[in-house]
């Protein structure tokens, strides 16, 4: 159950100290419910009633607030939506209208309406400690709806607003550290944690006889400014989502509204924003990723195996890459094996370098990364693994390579081992069947760049045994990844829904579209990437192999393509089959059948338990928007799932957990 949160008032002298509490330590955020805005108002009283010459607002240890509960936000109505915009404008108008100063000392996390909340205030604090200082709402297809787009450009003006509440949620949610806050002239001061909560108090009880000056804010540039936030959004959601462009309205509107008619055209826009289809699946998305995720679904209750040492078999991007993030997280001994001694002294030279920049920044100190680079070695002999208690292997993507690989490293390591693949597409059971026990390989595929992607698809082969993977979700925690569990098939989940709108793409190439206009229309629902980017990124070789691997298993859904080959090939020419281009509407219309009946096949066949996995899959491997819901809850929406299948894939989550 979520702890509640309440605002707790008392005395500091003769300022008033309120905390935002919820009994929970900072890994239960505090939220702005139902409940939170009744016991706001109830403190909001008392200080209106009160002989007091100040008021601090402050969070618990190391949280501020993270803003409203978006859990209250699924099936809302618009009604309901523009009474909880307007009750958090009284309430929080009526912080703004106390008689004395107040002050925001931001100690931790301050999101969302954390935010807003502290807008009202005459001044804030905030700690050098805070890390994540953001509006996040146009990430989840909303805005700040309690007077964040009229308080903010008021305050910093219109660049600085449009950075903080479009621009950032944009760039997958940018937050902002507490310097940049007071940088950009958001908060006032900035303070050490050791002494915060009482600097921010002497600081308020300051304001009482010396006021702050503040210069107006510059809206000189502002038809520029606008123009080119309009054409940055254009270029990341292409129309497909209105909660930018809402933003940027309301924005530029609070240089010109009186701030009550600010707050009545945000709850005239969230009352027809967040009962929206975007809006709702973006708070779909969000439980998912944030809430049902971390729960680790699909973990055995067995305990995992302790991993003291991690053994990467393969020394070349994807190796050096998984090497890296897992000396940093579980800081202990990393060993790399490849063919060649100067390939793993490079690997070695490139995690230490990325170790050294990581002390440049700051995040360790010079004695830390001495450490962690001294606990990285290799060779080229398969002892370097004994005493491994976790061997990962990215070698290349050749079954065979891979089989040899397992089978040498039987002969060196203790029978306690795990093996893991980090496979995208090969059968994790096949590679694992000529062992001695195959019950200790479990496939862990990565998606690069590992360091960023947060998805981690624990492969679940058919002798893999709970301890494996526990052991891999263990592992996974520990890497801060999201880990979602799947059955060994072709392609897992990613790779074989991205291949089959892949084959889709080409097929459309290969009736004479041209590319440009191909990629013009899967835009249009809002992907991050075009798709020739995309596959110029995956490189062609790599994307022609997994379209093999799939070919092999589902010839019918997944046809070899001509012109994917003579990319792989080196060559650039497109093999015409048909001249027939399609239309932009017949492209978006054939990608989403397709996918659609895709995930179909995944649940049918078991791949996955239900449609809320490839939807996190698909978020968090593939960075499909939270506006399209992962993509099941966007063909509910529109229909393509009731059409092909006579029910939707909500239908089936409520069938799963009926």
């Amino acid at each position: 159950m979520t702890p509640v949160t309440e605002f707790r008032l008392t005395r500091a002298g003769d300022v008033a100290l309120v905390t935002i509490d919820n009994g929970a330590d900072y890994t239960k955020p505090t939220f702005f419910g139902e409940a939170a805005m009744r016991s706001l108002e109830t403190v909001i009283e008392e200080l209106e009633r009160g002989d007091f010459s100040a008021a601090v607002v402050t969070g618990k240890p190391f949280f501020f607030a993270a803003g409203a509960d978006i859990n209250e936000f699924p099936n809302v109505t618009a009604e309901r939506a523009r009474e909880g915009s307007r009750a958090g404008h009284e309430l929080f108008g009526r912080l703004r209208a106390l008689p004395f100063p107040t002050v925001a000392a931001i100690n931790g996390a301050c999101l969302g309406g954390g935010v807003e909340l502290a807008l009202h205030c005459t001044a804030r604090t905030i700690s050098t400690a805070v890390r994540h200082f953001a509006c996040s709402e146009v990430f989840l297809g909303l805005f700040p709806a309690w007077g964040g787009t009229q308080l903010l450009p008021q305050l910093v003006g219109p660049d600085a607003a449009v950075q903080v509440i479009v621009a950032n949620p944009l760039r997958q949610n940018r937050m902002l550290t507490g310097a940049q806050a007071v940088d950009l002239g958001i908060a006032d001061r900035l303070l050490e944690p050791a002494e915060f909560v009482d600097e921010s108090l002497a600081f308020a009880r300051e304001l009482t006889e010396r006021p702050l000056e503040r210069t107006e804010p510059d809206w000189a540039d502002a038809e520029t400014i606008f123009r080119r936030a309009r054409t940055a959004v254009d270029d990341q959601v292409h129309g497909a989502a209105p909660a930018p462009y809402v933003a940027l309205e309301l924005i530029e509107g609070a240089r010109e509204w009186p701030i009550a008619e600010g707050y009545r055209r945000e709850e005239d826009a969230i009352a027809e924003l967040l009962p929206g289809p975007q809006a709702q699946a973006s708070v779909y998305a969000f439980q998912l990723v944030e809430q049902r995720a971390k729960k680790q679904p699909g973990r055995p209750s067995v305990g995992p195996h302790a991993v003291e040492k991690v053994g990467v078999a393969g020394a070349g991007l994807m190796a050096r890459q998984i090497a890296t993030l897992l000396l940093r997280r579980l800081e202990v001994p990393i060993v790399l094996r490849d063919v060649k001694q100067e390939i793993v002294d490079e690997a070695i030279a490139e995690i230490r370098g990325e170790i050294d920049r990581q002390v440049a920044k700051g995040r360790y100190e010079e004695g830390k990364g001495r450490f962690l680079g001294s606990l990285v070695s290799g060779g080229t002999g398969y002892d370097t693994f004994a005493g491994c208690d976790l061997v990962l292997e990215a070698v290349f993507e050749e079954l065979e390579l891979k089989k040899q690989v397992f089978a040498e490293l039987e002969n060196v390591v203790a029978d306690e081992c795990i093996f893991a693949t980090n496979t995208s597409s090969l059968s994790v059971t096949e590679m694992a069947a000529d062992l001695r026990a195959p019950s200790r390989v479990v496939g862990m595929h990565f998606f690069n760049p590992v360091a960023l992607m947060p998805l981690l698809e624990i492969v679940c082969a058919q002798e893999t045994d709970d301890v494996a993977l526990s052991t891999a979700f263990e592992v996974a925690a520990k890497l801060r990844k999201r880990p979602v569990l799947v059955a060994d098939a072709p392609g897992f989940v990613v790779n074989r829904v991205l291949t089959r709108m892949t084959r889709v793409i080409m097929d459309a190439v290969e009736h004479g579209t041209p590319v440009e206009e191909v990629d013009e229309a899967v835009m249009s629902l809002g992907m991050p990437m075009a798709p020739s980017v995309l596959l110029g990124m995956v490189g062609p070789r790599v994307a022609n192999h997994v379209l093999e691997t799939m070919h092999e298993a589902f010839p019918d859904r997944f046809p070899l393509s001509p012109t994917l080959a003579n990319y792989a090939a080196g060559n650039d020419e497109v093999a015409i089959v048909d001249h027939d281009p399609w239309t932009p509407e017949e492209i978006v219309e054939r990608v989403l059948e397709a996918v659609a009946d895709e995930i179909h096949h995944l649940l049918d066949e078991g791949v996955v338990a239900e449609a809320a996995d490839v939807d996190t899959c698909l978020l968090l491997g593939a960075g499909w928007p939270f506006f399209l819901g992962g993509i099941t809850k966007h063909l509910d929406q529109t229909g393509v799932s009731e059409r092909m299948f006579g029910h939707t894939f909500s239908d089936l989550r409520a069938a799963a957990t009926a």
